[in-house]
């Protein structure tokens, strides 16, 4: 199977092989991080989870080699297996085997003078229970005052992300609350609050933690589309002036605020920590 790159050329499809012992999500942020310097390399992927028994790798080892066979191409295989024989197993197919483990545990036992436990789960597990529990608390925060924060929560919020509707902050609350514990709560204001040019009374008491997101309004006609198509609050004209509006709000009310249209969910959380005094939980 093959794709056409931008070059016109036809570049074959790999298969990407995820393996972990554990839930996988390590060697796919690794993985894809890596393929991102590759960006006209097309590739599908398989991840497998929890190989964590003899009988599992074999059967990892089978799909692997099949894959191999049909596609005439070895598979690219990206592992956070923490057992060695394991991993030997994994590593003997026809694949291109990359083996994040292997590749720092080795020289961290050296520099540290340890050996490691060669604990399986260790990375997304349950093993710290109050930093677990923080991240459900923070988690079940962010869903409770996600388009809207009331009175009595705004006490507990880590931080409040206003805007206008569609500018990510669901998103980037969940994904601070997920990864570093925050209570992240968002609060969109509607043509009713912009036109008053003021903030909700409900925010007025907690300006040092307010924090707003624009994006820019072709890009928010864009988004509003998708959901909302032929719609007037997606129409172009609507996004153009609710981003004036919001953007001489936070000007006005001294907020501060960056443009998040060309930033992931990731990035805009880096920005966040940078520009602000949020500290992780977890």
């Amino acid at each position: 199977m093959t794709a056409t790159a931008d070059t016109g050329s036809e570049v074959p499809l790999r298969t990407l092989f995820f393996l972990s012992c554990s839930t996988g999500i390590t060697a796919e942020t690794l993985g894809h991080s890596l393929m991102t310097q590759f960006e006209e390399t097309p590739y599908q992927q398989v991840t497998v989870p929890f190989v964590d028994t003899f009988a599992k790798a074999e059967a990892a080892v089978q799909e692997i080699n099949r894959v191999a066979t049909d596609s005439g191409l070895p598979p690219v295989v990206f592992s956070t297996l923490v057992d060695p024989r394991i991993r030997r197993l994994l590593a003997a197919t026809d694949c291109v085997f990359f083996d994040f483990l292997d590749t720092f545990i080795e020289p961290l036992e050296r520099e540290l003078e340890v050996e490691s436990t060669h604990t399986v789960g260790r990375s997304h597990g349950m093993v710290d229970y109050d930093s677990y529990m923080a991240r459900i608390d923070a988690i079940n925060f962010a869903l409770a005052n996600d388009d809207g924060i009331r009175a009595d929560h705004c006490d507990h919020a880590d931080v409040i992300l206003i805007g206008v509707s569609r500018t990510g902050k669901t998103p980037a609350c969940l994904y601070l609350a997920l990864q570093y514990g925050v209570r992240a709560a968002n609060y969109p204001l509607s043509e009713e609050e912009l036109a008053a040019e003021r903030l909700p009374p409900v925010l007025e008491p907690f300006r040092d933690k307010l924090f707003g997101l624009t994006i820019d309004p072709e890009r928010l006609h864009q988004i509003r589309s998708e959901r909302m198509p032929g719609s007037e609050y997606a129409s172009r004209e609507r996004s153009s002036l609710e981003i004036a509006s919001i953007k001489t709000l936070f000007t006005a009310e001294s907020v501060p605020h960056f443009d998040a249209s060309s930033l992931s969910i990731e990035e805009i959380a880096s920005q966040l920590f940078q520009q602000t005094r949020l500290e992780r939980r977890i």
